[in-house]
């Protein structure tokens, strides 16, 4: 079961502040600095504080604005750079803020704040790997709870539940009735099969808010656990009469459906996951398998290709999407989704054999010879029939 963590990104970077001051005379051309009283002087001062002041008013578009005509009259200004960075990331424009945020750097390279920046835009953009380091380094230089919150969010993205844990369970402790926070710390422990540390989430849920969409969630996630599908069922669907949008729900509820066999009832409440959240991983994979078993591997490559987007390390994904491919008979391309998944879980007999089909009918037979080899090894070690694999 996943968890959505786009729904807590505000709630960790509201304590952030993004912008670089930009008060009067603390951000210039140097050229322009002995002419305080040149025209283009007060220009550049008057965009500068125009564009601060409708940051801080919301009036992101007219910030943009104003940084774009001050930045061309210092275009070496990292200030600048950060302040219209952060007007544009939050017109959701991530992929063009992080442009800016590296050209920054590349003016003013290991700068604490812009690599800060950068990495909390990479979160929203949903490039979790790239984020990481930079939010790691934030939350080591100052261990706030958005700071340690976000990276906790990062990990957890990256499936890296443990690691998670630790950097949640810090962020709990500084602000202890976050229950967002507390939701996915308990999720990050059942992961990790760490179940006296969901109990002790659970318990703290509870006392501060028995009634909670985050007390139902986990509710149903302890039922589910237990397979009781049906509590687990009324739990979600609990969740959802206080927050119809709540992230998860669906996806959990599509879980459930799945193993009961109601494959269509499955795929709307993965559809309606997709809807609230189109970046959502076990969503866009089960979305992907669901259409790869009725032979439509067309369409099931987009959602596959999703999934891992936001996950490259998503070894199930992966490993679908290199069978997805060898039924569209590209075998060529089927050959980097499988060398990863292999990779991830090298123990894994199913992604050598199927890695090895692919370099087989890619013209690859050394290479098809020695994954089948090692498939062979690894079946016979867990006494597994070669070629079990679909």
């Amino acid at each position: 079961m996943e968890i959505r963590v786009d729904s807590c990104l505000w709630r960790r970077i509201a304590g952030i502040s993004l912008c670089w001051a930009a008060a009067l005379g603390m951000i210039g051309p140097p050229s322009l600095r002995a002419q305080d009283e040149s025209a283009a002087r007060r220009e550049f001062t008057s965009l500068v504080t125009q564009g601060t002041q409708a940051l801080q008013e919301g009036n992101d578009s007219a910030a943009e604005r104003c940084y774009r005509r001050a930045l061309a009259l210092d275009p070496r200004s990292v200030e600048l750079l950060n302040n219209l960075a952060l007007a544009v990331a939050r017109q959701g424009r991530e992929e063009a803020a992080i442009a800016l945020y590296k050209r920054a750097l590349q003016l003013k390279p290991g700068d604490a704040i812009t690599e800060r920046n950068l990495g909390v835009v990479c979160f929203q953009a949903h490039r979790y790997e790239e984020a990481l380091p930079l939010l790691e380094s934030f939350a080591k230089r100052t261990p706030t709870f958005q700071s340690l919150g976000l990276t906790g969010l990062d990990l957890f993205a990256l499936n890296r539940y443990a690691d998670a844990a630790t950097y949640l369970e810090r962020a709990s402790q500084l602000q202890p009735d976050d229950l967002p926070t507390l939701n996915i710390l308990g999720q990050a422990y059942w992961r990790t099969r760490q179940y006296a540390g969901v109990t002790r989430v659970f318990d703290r849920i509870m006392a501060i808010n028995p009634g909670s969409p985050e007390a139902h969630f986990m509710m149903g996630l302890a039922d589910d656990i237990e397979y009781k599908e049906q509590d687990a069922y009324k739990e979600f669907q609990a969740v959802l009469a206080a927050d119809p949008k709540y992230p998860s729900v669906h996806s959990s509820l599509g879980l459930i459906d799945w193993r009961e066999d109601k494959y269509q009832d499955a795929e709307n409440e993965f559809r309606q996951e997709l809807q609230n959240y189109p970046n959502d991983p076990i969503s866009n994979y089960m979305m992907g398998l669901a259409l790869l078993g009725k032979n439509k591997p067309g369409e099931s490559l987009h959602y596959l290709q999703a999934a891992i987007a936001v996950n490259p390390s998503y070894f199930d994904a992966l490993f679908q999407l290199g069978r997805c491919y060898l039924a569209l008979n590209e075998p060529g391309d089927a050959v980097k989704p499988l060398s990863r998944a292999a990779e991830i879980e090298p123990e894994s007999a199913q992604a050598h054999f199927v890695l090895g089909r692919a370099y087989r009918e890619s013209g690859h037979p050394g290479d098809a010879a020695r994954q089948l080899q090692l498939a062979r090894a690894i079946q016979l070690k867990q006494n597994v029939q070669p070629g079990s694999a679909k």
